[in-house]
């Protein structure tokens, strides 16, 4: 009887947990699928980005600063705080992001958002059911991102198709693989939520920048596989 109940508290605390995490991550992409249409339609902002002769590597350097924030400080920021950089890590990626609908049509970047999406959810709802232990995935997939950052640093000077269609493939495995294995590594982060709410909302919100990352990547690199130019 008491196994009964603490088994049911058990899952309405991870529920709730994971509702969390998928409501401030569907948050942060709503705001970076806006910033990045506007960014898109605005001459001043593309006049802004492009005009300083830096492009968009200002915000790049932002962002990468901004997600180290978050990431190494979670502890000692408020959640409040963190939601914040969060969001605002999301706007920033939305102007970046902007660049996408100057180079292919609109009807192929939401066709291609629309195959993430489901793509992410299946994996995702893989990562929160299965009994299968996913952490093996975890560091093949550390080493297979290694790879791609140097895959695709070196072909910034050979300028290979051959090589770039290989990173894209692998670039696509990866992130699908990622996204169940970060799915079932924040779901078993939701004991925080039970001994201290404050904790547990810094930890989803940890949680929903991860699979924010996830979901934007898995986007790019799908993109190169249907996104038509203009």
């Amino acid at each position: 009887m008491e196994n009964g109940w603490m088994q049911r508290e058990t899952s309405e605390v991870r529920t709730a947990f994971m509702q969390k995490v998928y409501a401030w991550m569907f948050s942060a992409l709503l705001i970076t699928a806006g910033v990045s249409f506007y960014s898109a339609t605005s001459e001043t902002i593309i006049n802004f980005v492009f005009g300083t002769g830096f492009g968009i590597l200002p915000f790049i350097i932002a962002e990468f600063a901004l997600v180290y924030y978050i990431s190494s400080r979670i502890d000692r920021l408020s959640s409040q705080t963190a939601k914040m950089l969060f969001f605002l890590y999301s706007a920033l990626n939305g102007v970046t992001m902007g660049i996408i609908f100057l180079v292919y049509t609109a009807a192929s970047i939401y066709y291609t958002f629309l195959i993430t999406a489901v793509m992410f959810g299946i994996m995702s709802v893989y990562g929160m059911m299965t009994k299968k232990d996913l952490s093996s995935i975890g560091n093949i997939a550390f080493m297979a991102l290694i790879g791609i950052i140097i895959a695709s640093l070196v072909n910034m000077f050979l300028n290979s198709e051959a090589l770039y269609w290989i990173i894209s493939y692998v670039g696509v495995i990866l992130f699908t693989g990622l996204t169940a294995y970060d799915t079932q590594k924040i779901k078993q982060m939701h004991t925080v939520m039970a001994h201290d709410e404050e904790s547990g909302n810094k930890v989803a919100i940890l949680g929903a920048l991860t699979l924010y990352l996830d979901f934007i990547n898995l986007f790019l690199f799908l993109l190169r596989f249907f996104g038509k130019r203009d």
